[in-house]
């Protein structure tokens, strides 16, 4: 399959993502098999910022997790600063975990990374030339059942760490928040998934596919 872009679409592509052979992949696919070259890559949310700070971009594929912290904490200045950037999360994690908390930014491509190759081609195709979503053709998804959706972007943060089993003080130091900040996050997270403890979260997670 070969995806072919406007001719009056300018399409500048940057990637953002932690792990090397990930972004290598990722860019062959759009060199190989969609026709576009000079894609940009970065790795930490320091480099992505920077990057668009001094670069003009069209499109963007974002992980998350960036080596040096969560994209989270970043999109509502990547948004300012390009109001019509449009952004495609490419994540290990359920889409429904992000669903609800990027909806402000208009963020409406998502890929998971257990997607095959062909799966991945088609929906980055449809991201670089603007195509709608095949989501927003379809009812809404009845989401209400799976305990981690909705989450605010601080939560979803704590969560990510006490999934790899990090205490509450590592927690705190790596997102620069209080220890009784991250204490009253982690309250919130087993309020809202019902579970008592890391370990019962974890095995919620696992049922779950969250990590």
């Amino acid at each position: 399959m070969r995806v072919v872009l406007r001719d009056n679409m300018v399409t500048k592509l940057l990637i953002a993502d932690d792990h090397s052979m990930t972004r290598k992949g990722l860019k062959l696919l759009v060199e190989g098999h969609i026709g576009k070259d000079g894609v940009k890559e970065v790795w930490t949310c320091s480099q992505l910022m920077q990057e668009l700070q001094t670069k003009t971009y069209s499109h963007l594929i974002l992980d998350i997790f960036l080596s040096d912290g969560s994209a989270l904490e970043v999109i509502p200045a990547i948004r300012n600063l390009y109001p019509e950037l449009e952004i495609l999360i490419f994540s290990m994690q359920p889409i429904t975990v992000y669903e609800r908390a990027l909806l402000p930014y208009r963020i409406r491509y998502f890929v998971s990374k257990a997607a095959n190759e062909l799966e991945t081609m088609r929906l980055i195709g449809q991201f670089l030339t603007n195509q709608r979503p095949a989501s927003e053709n379809s009812e809404e998804k009845e989401i209400e059942s799976f305990p981690f959706a909705g989450m605010p972007a601080r939560e979803m943060d704590v969560l990510h760490y006490l999934l790899k089993g990090w205490k509450t003080t590592q927690i705190a130091d790596t997102l620069n928040l209080s220890v009784s900040t991250v204490s009253t996050l982690k309250s919130r997270i087993f309020e809202r998934t019902r579970t008592k403890n890391v370990i019962e979260l974890m095995e919620l997670a696992s049922i779950h596919n969250v990590n």
